[in-house]
């Protein structure tokens, strides 16, 4: 949070010093998340018992959305909280469990431990849902699997279902092999591309359009859109939106990087700069190396420093394999290099093989071209923003 906040603190400096020579009619609009527009959705709310999930990034102004609608004299009868928890502070795989919120009193139901889906018990006594979570525009990144559980037990409990939607800050470009039916699980549950390009609210539409949920069962869905964003928009994340994404360097270079998880290769977790290396024990051949302690010890890895990289050309660059097809060759014992979990990630078989088989980035981009065309005139039916 604290780097996500000098970020912004730059950014207001640099935009302080220049306002003086910029046409007020030339400033770009503010870009106004849905949960901000409550003239839209606090009127469907009244009279109704409301569940919420959320996690730390569903803030209004700095306020939380729990807060905002309890000060506004609403039922919260519960709060569903995904991966991560609902204060953001459970690590990455950690199980998070249901308690009883200390501020509010209200149950925190977590649907990242014994169950991924709201139960018909636990949905007993709502009226309607609001899903108000920031994502990062990656298929693996669990809120999306959230998103599908949630609408799909309120679509078989006829509860209408609100999406408050925000910015993609990773939304301005499609990249990356489409998921197979066979490698479907909570890190995708759709065939989808690993960068999609649309927002969480897009999304949505589209798990309902295309009948993703569970024999086909449609949601009561309504999306409160986003204000002066574009897909071309560029959105600064005011909260880290996981704790191993602390800035927008580590957010652009997730898709990238996030295959890893799928390796040997260790990306930076428990240091203060994850998602903006990697490294291994064995790949000593390489000139950049790092510490982390874990407990009783310390592991140095050696492999790539990318903290320096300018964050404007990491948006021109985008998705890119090159910090993969770096760590596979620089790897010693390439028997051992990938896990089972990178098939879940990739999304298919092809890009383990042609690895292996010493592919270059471009040979391998071309095999997945024909199921990106099919995924944008899907994704085309459902888009909210130019």
């Amino acid at each position: 949070m604290e780097l996500f906040r000098k970020e912004t603190e730059k950014i207001f400096v640099c935009f302080l010093l220049g306002i003086c020579f910029i046409p007020v009619n030339a400033l770009p609009p503010i870009i106004a998340c849905g949960n901000t527009r409550t003239e839209d959705y606090f009127p469907l709310l009244r009279q109704k018992k409301i569940a919420v999930t959320a996690n730390h990034t569903s803030l209004i102004n700095g306020k939380h959305l729990v807060d905002s609608l309890l000060s506004a004299g609403f039922t919260v009868v519960g709060i569903f909280c995904p991966e991560h928890g609902f204060r953001g502070a459970q690590e990455a795989g950690e199980k998070v469990h249901s308690y009883r919120d200390r501020k509010t009193g209200l149950p925190v139901i977590s649907l990242y431990g014994k169950n991924k889906k709201p139960s018909p018990a636990e949905l007993k006594d709502v009226d309607i849902m609001l899903f108000d979570i920031q994502d990062v525009g990656v298929r693996c990144y669990t809120y999306l699997s959230t998103l599908h559980y949630v609408m799909e037990a309120c679509a078989e409990k006829n509860i209408p279902v609100i999406v408050l939607d925000r910015p993609n800050p990773n939304g301005f470009y499609i990249d990356g092999p489409v998921l197979e039916k066979k490698y479907l699980s909570f890190a995708g549950l759709h065939p989808v591309p690993l960068v999609y390009g649309m927002t969480i609210g897009e999304y949505a539409r589209m798990i309902n359009g295309e009948g993703w949920l569970k024999n086909g069962i449609r949601c009561d869905l309504h999306v409160v859109t986003c204000k002066h964003y574009t897909h071309d928009s560029l959105y600064m994340l005011p909260v880290r939106p996981s704790p191993n994404l602390p800035t927008m360097r580590a957010v652009y270079l997730y898709p990238s990087l996030v295959l890893f998880e799928g390796t040997v290769i260790h990306v930076g977790r428990k240091t203060s700069f994850p998602f903006e290396v990697f490294g291994h024990p064995e790949m000593t051949d390489v000139p950049f190396s790092y510490t982390v302690c874990t407990g009783k010890e310390k592991i140095t890895y050696h492999g790539m420093d990318l903290r320096n990289i300018p964050e404007d050309s990491l948006v021109k660059q985008k998705f890119t394999l090159r910090y993969l097809l770096y760590a596979y060759q620089h790897f010693p014992d390439k028997e051992h290099f990938f896990n089972p979990y990178f098939y879940n990630l990739s999304g298919c078989a092809s890009l383990k093989k042609m690895i292996i088989e010493g592919a270059d980035e471009e040979t391998i981009r071309q095999t997945w071209q024909p199921e990106l065309k099919k995924f944008i005139s899907i994704r085309s039916k459902y888009l909210l923003y130019p």
